[in-house]
């Protein structure tokens, strides 16, 4: 089981790395008590694999004694756990700024103490815990693309294919899939539902997808989406996006959205992203 504890300055960024770390399937646990972490890590084996990858967030209230933190992290290593430690710090000026922008209350910060005096209290007494980090990530200046394409690097080795693209047939009979980020409407195609031999079959059917793409303008259509989706597909990822849904409507969702679906499946795989494809409406009469 691998364990990251995530950990770092109040207002530097813990809970958002949590969250893309949870967005990479991490099971993720916010202010996790020290005291409960090698319990909960004992829970976690007991379940055999379902809970694989964990992230636990403790914060100053957590680590005021170091020598218990790295005892802890001892005793979870002798579980068989994997245990490593991010740290997430900024600039004093930077987390001062957010804390006033937010008017929340730092956890140091008692009556009479400036934040920015709380904010290098916690710094004196986090200097333990950064020693032994494994990875230092500095928000400062820091946008969320940023962050994600570095802890996706970090955790994953992944980069610049870290995008799952989902291939939705519908119906235009049965109703738009509000999931959708990008539309397309193949019903300018000539319909094979109206050719006796192909009626009864669907576009999974290679006498249907050479009927399909038999046509002239199945192909250009087809040519002139992947070059597009091979344009916007990088800039998604630049901008932080990780999930793509497209989808592919035609009458019924039996023929000849599917039969596109498919063959944008087998371009997107070959390019190396993580694609799948769904046929929503394949079975309905």
């Amino acid at each position: 089981m691998e364990i990251v504890v995530v950990s770092g300055l109040s207002g530097a960024g813990k809970s958002r790395v949590a969250a893309v770390l949870e967005d990479m399937d991490f099971y993720c646990v916010d202010n996790m008590p020290l005291t409960m972490m090698p319990k909960f890590a004992e829970l976690c084996l007991a379940t055999h694999g379902r809970y694989e990858r964990v992230v636990l967030v403790t914060d100053v209230r957590a680590l005021e004694n170091t020598a218990e933190l790295f005892k802890t992290f001892d005793e979870m290593r002798e579980m068989g756990c994997g245990l490593s430690v991010i740290f997430v710090e900024a600039e004093v000026e930077t987390i001062v700024r957010r804390y006033k922008e937010t008017r929340r209350r730092h956890p140091l910060d008692s009556l009479g103490t400036s934040i920015d005096d709380a904010v290098r209290k916690e710094i004196e007494m986090l200097a333990p815990v950064r020693e032994l980090a494994n990875e230092i990530i500095d928000t400062t200046g820091m946008t969320l693309n940023k962050l994600q394409r570095s802890l996706y690097k970090l955790m994953d080795g992944q980069d610049a294919k870290a995008l799952s693209v989902t291939i939705k047939s519908f119906g235009f009979k049965y109703g738009l899939p509000i999931e959708a980020d990008l539309l397309f409407d193949v019903r300018f195609l000539p319909n094979p539902f109206y050719i006796p031999d192909l009626k009864h079959k669907t576009g999974l059917d290679d006498i249907v997808k050479d009927y399909v793409f038999g046509l002239k303008q199945s192909n250009e259509f087809f040519a002139r989406v992947c070059d597009m989706l091979d344009f916007l597909l990088p800039h998604y990822i630049e901008e932080g996006k990780r999930y793509l849904v497209v989808c592919f409507g035609c009458t019924g969702g039996k023929h000849r959205s599917v039969a596109v679906s498919q063959a944008l499946l087998e371009h997107l795989i070959e390019q190396g992203y993580p694609a799948d494809c769904i046929h929503r409406d394949i079975e309905r009469d």
